[in-house]
């Protein structure tokens, strides 16, 4: 089957449920947006101020668990009836966040608690969300047309970052946090029906082993890193050289080091191995894992920068952020476009990366004077960088394995950017708290720095309004300073993006029907050293 009789075909399928992909990905985005805006009235309502951070580390917990096991299972028992079931998960979970502490459970005594468990199974549910959406692609489309379609996917990731916010704004002000969560539901509904009666995919045939043992291994491990990232040197958490982020290390070297005989003698391994023998592949992850790091690690104190330096409102400081994510949609449709006519990619990712350290040198060499509208300038060049790689990286780690691992790719791909950008956080978090303090120390004395340290996470544009000319200017500056030595220090990461993407190998991209690649393939083969 040739490219050109095949495409008008495989193009209606893929436009035919498109809407139904572009919803998922919009529940998988907008989810933590809105959330994390209606935060301060959930936990006013249940009392529940020193477990507000669990709400997050057990959603992000469940969906780093599951993505590798959800692209295995799409993997061995077909994609459409595993994708159906991580949706229902996220809506029932969602369902259930809703109507944490309510009458329906007892009340508030225990909301808190019962909002941590719900947030854990809506993250369950989460993980399959992302990674089943790009493996359907995958599925209906070849490599060669594959990049405008995940281009459309990145664009509607960059809206759901901008409305995210909005919406999570005007439900905590004109309605009850609860509907936070049950926004959910029309969204995941409608997408349900339309994916249930229009998605049909390819039917393959595997023999279904469930690696158990080795998801049970990978599970530990990755909750240990999570936690360890989560909890250390956080303030609500343990300091670094604490006997609990010690065992939470051990633990994650000993899962890893367990893990990886288990899968050289499994039947169908859960991360099977050999696809880390494929040079693309490796480096793509290796990517991917830098890019989170640097990328969304450095991106958390954009706001921050916005609202306490330059005093924009939580509100208008999501509008900030336009810039930089319309110019990551821009991109990511032309990059997509461009490799579906071209099938050339490999270029993408050096000049993303390239890109992407410019916009945090700039970002870097800001200080508290600095006017908002050079700040989106500065973010957009880093937009520009993003669109380069979004797409381009999911796609060559799928280009680099035979079609039936494509799941595994997949999930291997966002587990890699999502476990990058746990630690970012985590570190750039204990960079900017150190050289605040120090700044602190600098220009406002001793006292000031230790007063900082134990209630700047209480900072706020109303707390600052209030403080007199003599302290607000110098601790400005302070904290300006702070947030853009972050971003110099992630210099460090995102220069190392383009330098692995050079040694990334140009394989041709398949233009067959996908279905055709089930077996091994020659320019898989081509790159595996």
């Amino acid at each position: 089957m040739t490219e050109t009789a095949a495409a008008p075909g495989r193009s209606k399928e893929v436009m035919a449920v498109l809407p139904g992909l572009m919803l998922a990905i919009m529940l998988a985005m907008l989810d933590n947006m809105i959330v994390g805006t209606a935060m301060p009235r959930i936990v006013g309502e249940l009392n529940g101020l020193e477990y507000f951070t669990w709400v997050t580390t057990a959603y992000v917990l469940g969906t780093t668990v599951s993505t590798p096991i959800w692209g295995k299972l799409g993997d061995l028992y077909g994609r459409k009836n595993i994708f159906m079931g991580s949706i229902v998960l996220f809506l029932v979970g969602s369902a259930l966040c809703g109507m944490a502490g309510s009458s329906i459970f007892g009340g508030t005594g225990d909301g808190m608690v019962e909002l941590i468990a719900f947030r854990a199974l809506q993250g369950l549910g989460a993980g399959g969300l992302m990674v089943n959406v790009m493996a359907i692609i995958g599925d209906l489309v070849p490599p060669r047309e594959r990049g405008q379609y995940q281009g459309i996917m990145a664009a509607i990731m960059s809206l759901a970052m901008i409305a995210g916010p909005l919406v999570g704004g005007f439900i905590t002000d004109h309605l009850n946090w609860r509907w936070a969560f049950y926004v959910n539901l029309p969204l995941g509904g409608v997408a349900l029906v339309w994916l249930l009666l229009r998605l049909h995919l390819p039917k393959y045939r595997t023999e279904h082993r469930i690696d158990w043992l080795g998801a049970g291994v990978l599970t530990v491990g990755i909750t240990a890193l999570v936690l360890i990232t989560s909890w250390g040197g956080q303030a609500h958490g343990y300091p670094w050289g604490s006997w609990q982020i010690i065992s939470l290390a051990v633990v994650a070297v000993v899962a890893i080091a367990v893990f990886i005989p288990i899968e050289r003698r499994a039947a169908e391994p859960i991360m099977p191995l050999h696809v880390f023998g494929n040079r693309n592949f490796t480096l793509i992850s290796l990517i991917g894992f830098l890019l989170g790091f640097a990328m969304f690690g450095a991106i958390s104190f954009i706001p921050l920068f916005q609202q306490l330096v330059q005093g924009a409102s939580a509100t208008n400081s999501g509008l900030l952020l336009l810039p930089m994510m319309a110019a990551a949609m821009v991109v990511s449709l032309f990059v997509g476009r461009a490799i579906t006519k071209t099938g050339k990619y490999r270029i993408y990712p050096v000049v993303g990366g390239a890109i992407m350290a410019v916009g945090m040198l700039l970002l870097g060499l800001q200080d508290a004077h600095t006017p908002s509208w050079q700040t989106g300038l500065f973010i957009a060049v880093l937009g520009l960088g993003m669109g380069f790689l979004m797409q381009t990286t999911m796609l060559i780690a799928q280009n680099s394995v035979e079609q039936k691992d494509l799941g595994v790719a997949s999930s291997a791909s966002t587990f890699f950017r999502s476990i990058g950008g746990s630690f970012g956080v985590s570190l750039f978090g204990a960079i900017f708290n150190n050289r605040l303090a120090d700044n602190l120390a600098e220009k406002l004395g001793p006292q000031a720095a230790g007063a900082v340290s134990a209630g700047g996470g209480r900072m706020d544009p109303a707390t600052l309004s209030h403080l007199p000319p003599q302290i607000k200017v110098p601790f400005l500056d302070a904290l300006a300073g702070a947030i853009g030595n972050v971003f110099l220090w992630a210099i460090a990461f995102a220069v190392l993006v383009p330098v692995l993407a050079a040694l990334v190998k140009h394989v041709p991209l398949r233009s067959g029907a996908p279905g055709e690649s089930r077996q091994a393939e020659p320019a898989v083969a081509a790159v595996l050293d």
